[in-house]
């Protein structure tokens, strides 16, 4: 086997997480690599707008006094106290400090927002998306001496005399040893794992959950630090949200028009929340997947079409088409449906005949609109307390049932670390020379992703997990951090 250059510090993959380690470590004076067994760079991170952040100076500019005590303490509620709180606080800490180094380094936010009413405005958004964040950190990170390469898969994390001695990995076809004293893991979960899937969360891939921005997550990462003798923690997580079964990438005004929060109802034709969840994915997703095969039915009429169209939406799906946005298309998408899409999208001038078509108990469904409406008439909704702003009737005289899924944007945890990102093993003793970060490492979650008062928060633990492992591992190597 052939020995490549060595080096200070390795990691892979190449997304925000393992870039931000590889600029932090880089311009400490680390010799670096980064290797991604995709062609390209970046992975998820070049999907997201924006990241989390509490006390910034974009934030005291608009006068946003949540502080990071609140933050964290929202965190840690959210998740009724399974995260890590050391962990928690040192990524909430340092939020506010990554807005300006990413400045700094070329990348232009717009603004701080949220997208769910009433929550802290803690969403500082990329002028762009987070490729311009990747091809930023990738520049910088090259500018200051840092290889990085592409279609090199790492194959096996090595371990001499009980610490960190490098990476075996496969270029060109041949496997080759790089030696180093630090490697990064941030290959980015196993979002494409079917096998783990099934077994770390008990659910099927493709069959009711379907993932989103995800190519090639297989869990390489996680199972190369298992191997060695990583504690596991916080496997099961993962980011769920319920979706129309728009084609990736794309999003049509029935798409728009199938997370509002009208009726939704699952595959029995039976109404199972209160369908204003709809403003946090979290408990969307959760409600969501719940439901045989993770799917089931939004349920309008023909007077909410028209008010989408005249008074616009109340969930927002995308930051350019925010709440109050028209659906003017969406008579027509429906009217165009049977042709287009006519597996998915149904429609009838009877609730008996919209059962037929969607092969559910007309009875059941019936009783099922014929409850909601009541509680709209009485403006109370006696089964699950929904806001009386929200019920809306269904009497048509055209009625529609549009097919839903429930999507994950990744899995979000496997690795145990401690605040400052060190690996460790199942006593807890860290393993010297290990770090990992961003989806591959567990901790910062409980059971669900938290998002009520810390939109933006995978990209933000992406960024900061990877800048506090680049921070520490500097302190490892004996480099100024």
């Amino acid at each position: 086997m052939r020995r490549l250059v060595q080096y200070d510090a390795l990691a892979f993959g190449s997304g925000a997480c393992a870039l931000a380690a590889a600029v932090t470590l880089a311009e400490g004076g680390a010799k670096v690599a980064v290797f991604e067994k995709q062609p390209t760079i970046g992975g998820t991170s070049v999907n997201f707008r924006g990241t989390f952040a509490a006390e910034s100076e974009m934030q005291r500019r608009k006068c946003i006094s949540y502080s990071r005590d609140e933050a964290f303490r929202n965190i840690m509620e959210y998740s009724h106290w399974l995260a890590n709180p050391r962990l928690v606080r040192a990524i909430v800490d340092e939020s506010s400090k990554t807005i300006p180094w990413l400045q700094e380094r070329g990348i232009v936010f717009t603004d701080v927002v949220t997208n769910i009413p009433g929550a802290p405005q803690t969403y500082h958004l990329v002028a762009n998306s987070g490729e311009d964040v990747v091809k930023a950190l990738s520049a910088r990170a090259v500018e200051k001496g840092a290889t990085i390469k592409t279609s090199t898969p790492v194959k096996e994390i090595i371990m001499e005399g009980g610490s960190i001695a490098g990476l075996i990995v496969t270029e060109n076809g041949e496997e080759a040893r790089v030696d180093a004293r630090v490697v990064v893991v941030a290959s980015g979960g196993y979002a494409n794992n079917a096998e783990w899937i099934k077994k770390y969360t008990g659910l099927d891939l493709d069959v009711n959950l379907f993932p989103v921005g995800n190519e090639g997550k297989m869990g390489d990462g996680i199972r190369m630090a298992h191997d060695i003798g990583a504690a596991s923690e916080g496997i099961h997580v993962i980011e769920m949200l319920r979706t129309g079964r728009d084609r990736p990438g794309t999003m049509t005004e029935i798409g728009f028009a199938v997370v509002q929060p009208d009726l939704w109802v699952n595959n029995r034709g039976i109404r199972f929340c209160d369908e204003t969840v709809t403003f946090d994915d979290t408990s969307m997703g959760n409600a969501s997947i719940k439901q045989d095969q993770g799917c089931g039915y939004t349920i309008f009429d023909t007077s909410i079409v028209r008010q989408l169209a005249e008074r616009g939406i109340d969930k927002a799906m995308a930051l350019d088409f925010p709440p109050g946005s028209r659906l003017l298309n969406l008579a027509r998408e429906l009217e165009e449906a049977p042709t287009t899409r006519p597996d998915e999208v149904y429609q009838a001038d009877s609730i008996a005949d919209l059962a037929l078509l969607m092969h559910v108990d007309a009875s059941t469904l019936q009783a099922t609109v014929d409850d909601y409406n009541r509680y709209c008439d009485q403006g109370h909704d006696e089964l699950f307390a929904k806001n009386p702003r929200y019920l809306r009737p269904i009497r048509g005289p055209r009625f529609y049932a549009v097919k839903t899924q429930t999507v994950f944007l990744g899995t979000m945890g496997g690795i145990k670390i401690n605040e400052k990102m060190e690996v460790v093993d199942k006593k807890n003793r860290i393993v010297p020379g290990l770090y990992a970060g961003g989806f591959d490492a567990g901790g910062m979650y409980g059971d669900s992703y938290s998002i009520k008062g810390s939109t933006g928060l995978s990209s933000c633990f992406a960024m900061n997990s990877g800048r506090l492992a680049g921070k520490n591992a500097l302190l490892y190597l004996g480099k100024k951090s």
